[in-house]
This record gives structure tokens, C-alpha cells and sequence, in this order.
């Protein structure tokens, strides 16, 4: 009698996949996927889902084809079976100031729900998810924190810097020499040149923005290993990184260590002092109040103000500082920042990263390059407190996110210059109708009014490029990129298209911004807020059908992270 070739006993460590493979009544499933090129010892061993969000849309996410071949690598040669998969991703800096941004943070839903569907739908048992552009980062520890398998998320690395004349360039400078061209000091050709060299090939943008934000972000976390977000794009070391998570992946799914093992109120304490320590984005704070949402930790907006207030500004880093994130690599990376942070009893040291190590391991093993300038040392940092601060007031009752990097104004009062829509905002820019001393309202723009929640980095950088940065302020409640600087307040909930009392301001208001009180107010009284609200209906949906309709239905308030809700909790909510 033949041998049954299904008496095999199944590997323990496929705690999902052997529903999906192991077995005779599993014949069908074995020959679509023998189908595809795998054998009979391939799925014998843990299935590893590898998911990318490669797009020929943007630099950001260009090498991640090429990473997966090497996380696989690691994959198999530690005892696992890879499969790739693959997601959408929409690049902020592409579609910046365009109807396109608004598909930007739906993109973070979409990215999330597609990877958990895929991981779900094949029993995987471990996920390593690559990423690069802003929203990738989030999602896919939304995917984890909800899949709660074994994984880790692995950044695909900073771009370069440019050169243009001399010095240094990111996309920021490009940004804001559309206001300087608008101003009338670049002309149409410099413009030229300096778009040609600012972005030199694959990688995430330079500085401190969102995506490097969110890399530094995870690896305090834990979700990302230690030292291997921070290798740039174009480093062949970052190959090998690649190859390193895939072996770690599979120590996670022997072990069966899970997420909810290694992100805890610890690990988000530690996410929001990197975030705070290095000046880093306010999409920071939108996406770990996400992350901490899927994970049922509580964690509240007001607690980014707790950490940021106690945590100085120790890397000198765009668009507040001098250096770009290849820099901080090359100075020792965030381990030094860790080291430095965690030096000054800023960060739970005892928290675990997906490489088995404690934080302050983590930290003890920094290898900083003698006479590098990108790390400072606690004891004198660049800012006292950290890179963000939360404003309430009658303007933002939920609370609202103020970026800092130390040397901003820290008050500003001044008339309400009121905007309904981004567009708006930057016809007046271009126009030059706007004055020193102005508070430049853009409402409308928050996740279901968007929606989306914009970035207005479109504006904020023509603002600094026309040489008004630092004689007008900004509010709204769409959201700023990371390479956003000067005085702007983002975040502003309730939304205006939810009755928030930013749908109540007109033309001329005093708004003040007051940073050290942490206020945002329109000098007028609850009554008269009232009032005016009284008759006040909201703007048309600007969708009403398809993928960004049904976001607006569904999504929360941005201080509560813009995250997606089912029905009964979105009247839970109210």
C-alpha cells in the first residue's frame, strides 16, 4: 500500500496556515497554490505573508520589489514559506494641493483593511510588511494590532538629499519655491532645476517629515527592529536588513510573540517622546492615537501633551534643524537618540522590541560617530520641551496639534482670514491679498468634510516661500505635512463640517493662538457662537458615492486618530 501523503504531522508553529493546507480535504487549496510554484515542503512550513505597497507613483516606495526578494530570502532560509502580496499607496507629496490629497489618509483604511483581508484570507502565520510613504507606516501596524500574529513592519529607507548650488535640498525647498517663484525672487527656471535634483532616486523624504517620523516612531514602539528602519534607500546594507527581518520573522512565529506583546502603554509612552524628541511630524499624533485605538489601549490626545512637555528636542533634523534623516544614520542613529532620551528618564526602558531586546539594551549598544552634530546631548538640547504641543479653547473644544521646534512665536492674535477650502486658501497666497498679522482659517478640510484632512503643506510652504512664514499664523482642521514650519495649528476638532465652532468664524474675528497657555479662541462668547450656529447648515458632501463617501460616513474625529468606525460605535461616539 503507497504511503499517505498526508500522514506528514503538521509544524506547530503553523498555528493558522495548517487550516489552510494540512490535510485531504485541503487538496483543492494545495493544488491552486502548487499552481502558483510551491511544493508539497513548502506548505508544510509556516506560511509568512510579505506585503508591500510598491508604486511607480513616487520615489518613496520604489525599492520595495526589490527588499521583498531579500525578506523572502530570510523567510526561507530560517524554515518559513514567503508569499508576497501587495497594496495601494498614495503619495502626499505627489498629489499635494490637488483633489488628489484627499485619498491620502483614506489610503491608510484601505492599505490596513487590504492587508489584514489578505492575512485573514490565507491564514497566514507571521506578516512582515514593508512600507515607505506616510500612510503605509500606520497602516500596517493597524494591520497587526488587529491580525495580532506574529510580525514586524520594516521601513524601506530615507532618500538622499539633493544638491542644488551647493547645498543640500528636499522636497520642502521645492515646496516653498513655489511661493518664493510666486513672490517674485526664483524664477521659472531655478524652479526648474532645483525640481530636477531635489529628489535623486528610491526613498522616503529627507527629513524629519511624516514617514521618518513614523520609522523613528516604530522602532520606540518595538514593532520595527532596532537599527534597520534607519538605513537609507540607497545603501546596499539595506538589502540586507531586508534579509535580517525575514530570519526575525519567523524567531517571532516559533515563539509566537504577537504585537499585543510588544506595543503597550510603555511602548506608545516611548513612540510619543521620539516623536516629540525629534521635532518629528503632528501626523504623529493622528496616527499612534490610531495605532493605540486597534490595539485597545487608552490613550488620549491631551497625554502627547503630558510627554511632549517634559521631552526636549535632541536631534537636529529638518524642517526645524540643519540635517536630513541620512545624516542621523550616519551619526549613529536612533539608537543615539534613544541612548539620549532614555539618559534623561524620558523612555520605559524595560519595553521590548520585535528583536528580543529591552529598549535600554537597545540604547547601551549605540554606536555614535565621534563629532557628529545631529544628536545633541540631553543636557543641552536645542528646545526645552518636544516638537508639539495640544491646544483646547472655544476654537477646538476636542483639542487641536501645534508643531514646535523651539524657536516659534509663541503667541499670535490676530483677524480671522477665512478659507472654505484649501484651493481658496492658496489662490489668496498667490493673489498676495494676505498681510502680516493674519490668522489664515482653512475649514472644511477635516476627515469627513475633506474628505481626507488634507495636508496644507501646498500653503504653508508658498506661505514661507513668499516670506510671510513668520509674520502670519495658520489654522485648520485638515492636517500639516511634516515639512510644515512656522506658527499652524492643525488637527481642530469637531471638525467644521460637523458643527464644530471653526464653521462659526467669519471674516475679520480675533483669533488668538496662545502656545504657553495652551489656547486656541475666537474672541467671541459661547452665546454668540451659538448664534451664529444656530443657522448654520453643512457644506453638500463633495462625494456621494464611492470609497470617499463612504469614508466620511465612517470616520471619527482626528483626536481620536481619524480612524474608521462601524455604525454602532460611530452613535457610541455621538
Amino acid at each position: 500500500m503507497p504511503d499517505n501523503p498526508y500522514s506528514r504531522p503538521s509544524d506547530p508553529a503553523k498555528r493558522h496556515s495548517a487550516a489552510i493546507t494540512d490535510g485531504p480535504d485541503r487538496a483543492p487549496a494545495r493544488a491552486m497554490l502548487k499552481a502558483t510554484g510551491f511544493t508539497d515542503e513548502d506548505l508544510a512550513r509556516p506560511l509568512v505573508g510579505v506585503a508591500t505597497t510598491w508604486i511607480e507613483t513616487m520615489p518613496c516606495n520604489l525599492n520595495q520589489r526589490d527588499l521583498a526578494q531579500h525578506v523572502k530570502r530570510g523567510v526561507r532560509d530560517a524554515g518559513g514559506t514567503p508569499m508576497e502580496l501587495n497594496t495601494v499607496s498614495v503619495s502626499d507629496g505627489v498629489s499635494m494641493g490637488t483633489e488628489g490629497m484627499r485619498a491620502s489618509l483614506v489610503s491608510r483604511e484601505v492599505i490596513a483593511d487590504s492587508i489584514e483581508l489578505a492575512a485573514r484570507g490565507h491564514g497566514f502565520d507571521g506578516l512582515v510588511c514593508l512600507v515607505g510613504c506616510d500612510k503605509t507606516i500606520p497602516a500596517a501596524v493597524l494591520a497587526l494590532a488587529r491580525l495580532d500574529i506574529p510580525g514586524l513592519v520594516l521601513y524601506n529607507g530615507s532618500i538622499a538629499p539633493g544638491r542644488y548650488k551647493g547645498r543640500d535640498v528636499t522636497i520642502q525647498d521645492v515646496f516653498e519655491a513655489v511661493g518664493a517663484h510666486a513672490a517674485g525672487t526664483m524664477d521659472p527656471a531655478e524652479v526648474h532645476a532645483l525640481e530636477s535634483v531635489a529628489c535623486p532616486g528610491a526613498g522616503a523624504c529627507g527629513g524629519q517629515f511624516t514617514a521618518n517620523t513614523m520609522s523613528m516612531a516604530l522602532e520606540m514602539l518595538g514593532i520595527s527592529p532596532a537599527g534597520l528602519n534607519g538605513i537609507p534607500a540607497n545603501l546596499p546594507e539595506k538589502d540586507e536588513a531586508a534579509e535580517q527581518a525575514g530570519r526575525l520573522v519567523m524567531d517571532l512565529v516559533r515563539a509566537d510573540t504577537r504585537p499585543s506583546e510588544i506595543i503597550t502603554r510603555g511602548a506608545l509612552d516611548n513612540a510619543v517622546a521620539g516623536v516629540a524628541g525629534s521635532g518629528g511630524s503632528t501626523n504623529g499624533v493622528l496616527h499612534l492615537l490610531a495605532i493605540a485605538r486597534e490595539m485597545g489601549i487608552p490613550f488620549a490626545i491631551d497625554d502627547f501633551d503630558l510627554i511632549a512637555s517634559r521631552t526636549p528636542i535632541v536631534v537636529d533634523i529638518k524642517p526645524g534643524g540643519r540635517f536630513v534623516a541620512t545624516d542621523l544614520h550616519a551619526a549613529g542613529g536612533v539608537a543615539v537618540v534613544i541612548r539620549e532620551l532614555l539618559s534623561g528618564g524620558l523612555l520605559n526602558g524595560d519595553e521590548r522590541n520585535v528583536d528580543g531586546r529591552t529598549l535600554a539594551e537597545i540604547a547601551a549598544s549605540a554606536v555614535e560617530t565621534e563629532g557628529q552634530e545631529v544628536v545633541v546631548p540631553i543636557a543641552s538640547p536645542l528646545s526645552a520641551t518636544g516638537g508639539l504641543a495640544i491646544l483646547r479653547g472655544n476654537l477646538s473644544p476636542e483639542g487641536s496639534v501645534v508643531k514646535l521646534a523651539g524657536h516659534e512665536r509663541r503667541t499670535h492674535t490676530g483677524p480671522a482670514r477665512v478659507f472654505d477650502s484649501e484651493e481658496e486658501a492658496f489662490a489668496a497666497v498667490k493673489e498676495r491679498t494676505l498681510a502680516a498679522g493674519d490668522v489664515i482659517v482653512i475649514r472644511y478640510e477635516g476627515p469627513a468634510g475633506g474628505p481626507g484632512m488634507r495636508e496644507m503643506l501646498h500653503v504653508t510652504a508658498a506661505l514661507v516661500g513668499e516670506g510671510l512664514g513668520e509674520d502670519v499664523a495658520l489654522i485648520t482642521d485638515g492636517r500639516f505635512s511634516g515639512a510644515t514650519h512656522g506658527l499652524m495649528v492643525g488637527h481642530v476638532a469637531p471638525e467644521a463640517a460637523r458643527g464644530g465652532p471653526l464653521a462659526a468664524v467669519r471674516e475679520g474675528d480675533e483669533i488668538t493662538i496662545d502656545v504657553e497657555g495652551r489656547e486656541l479662541r475666537v474672541a467671541l462668547t459661547e452665546a454668540e457662537i451659538a448664534e451664529r450656529m444656530a443657522g448654520w447648515e453643512p457644506p453638500a458632501p463633495r462625494y456621494t458615492a464611492g470609497v470617499m463617501a463612504k469614508y466620511a460616513s465612517l470616520v471619527s474625529s482626528a483626536s481620536e486618530g481619524a480612524v474608521t468606525l462601524p455604525a454602532k460605535d460611530q452613535l457610541a461616539a455621538g
